[in-house]
């Protein structure tokens, strides 16, 4: 997000943190008012008149937020009518904006009682590892992603297969990108929570590949050295794979670095190609 979108983002994570997360209770109290803010995104999502007037500036901000409250008032807890009304009362530059800033309180409500830093691991690892096993198995990933199957039926096999084996937070996030991902794929939303998850620790996530298992001082050397590199803590999410050869192939956001033996044979081609 830039310019007016920015502003109002960190405004809303301000009132989110101080005026519901602080007095937040119990850990599952954190999951459910993420999990009732998820439906105010799936609301936005299949109601296109509603989500542009409610992202038109023309609009008083204190009509959004009496319409959205009339909305919800019988459908979730009144801390996720407050949340979904400072969302939508602040400026947003459209409509994308506003329903992204809708989710992000929902992703940064399901893992607040999670902000130590074994926690947000542990997580990120969680969703890190189902992604892998998604990409791995093409029969799970086809039933989790067949078109026309009800989100109902998504839901229940993620929970067949990842109840009580997860943090309740990780189930959460997996179950909404299985069930509504917003357009993007399975892989692509597993991702962008985990993006936000290492956002929400003010952190990067490091996809590492290996043609080898990394040791734990291997790990941590390379963790402090992107850390130096990035002027931030780096998360690792670390793949092995051994069609890679040797080396280490490293994605940090956009910005991949390719050190593999493969990527370097890979190079060689092309230029000979060219």
């Amino acid at each position: 997000m830039r310019g007016i979108s920015r502003t109002s983002l960190a405004e809303v994570t301000r009132r989110l943190d101080e005026n519901v997360l602080a007095s937040a209770g119990t850990p599952q109290s954190g999951v459910s008012l993420g999990s009732e803010l998820f439906e105010v995104v799936a609301l936005l999502g299949n109601e296109h008149s509603l989500r542009r007037w409610l992202a038109d500036q023309a609009n008083p901000a204190e009509a959004k937020s009496g319409l959205i409250g009339q909305l919800l008032e019988s459908r979730v807890s009144p801390s996720a009518v407050l949340v979904a009304g400072d969302v939508v009362s602040a400026r947003w530059s459209g409509p994308r904006d506003l329903v992204d800033a809708m989710e992000r309180m929902a992703v940064y409500a399901t893992v607040a009682q999670l902000q130590t830093a074994s926690g947000l691991d542990e997580l990120e690892d969680e969703l890190f590892r189902f992604q892998r096993i998604v990409i791995a198995q093409p029969a799970l990933r086809d039933a989790l992603t067949r078109d026309g199957a009800a989100p109902e039926l998504r839901l229940s096999l993620v929970e067949n297969l990842l109840s009580g084996k997860v943090h309740p937070a990780t189930l959460v996030l997996v179950g909404e990108a299985v069930a509504r991902p917003r357009g993007r794929t399975l892989e692509q939303a597993l991702d962008n929570f985990g993006q936000l998850v290492a956002e929400r620790a003010k952190r990067y996530v490091a996809v590492v590949r290996s043609a080898v298992a990394l040791s734990e001082q291997q790990q941590s050397r390379l963790g402090a050295a992107l850390s130096r590199a990035y002027g931030r803590d780096i998360h690792l999410n670390i793949e092995v794979a051994p069609e890679i050869v040797g080396g280490l192939s490293i994605q940090v956001g956009d910005e991949v670095i390719d050190g593999t033996i493969a990527g370097r044979i890979a190079e060689a081609q092309r230029r000979l190609a060219g």
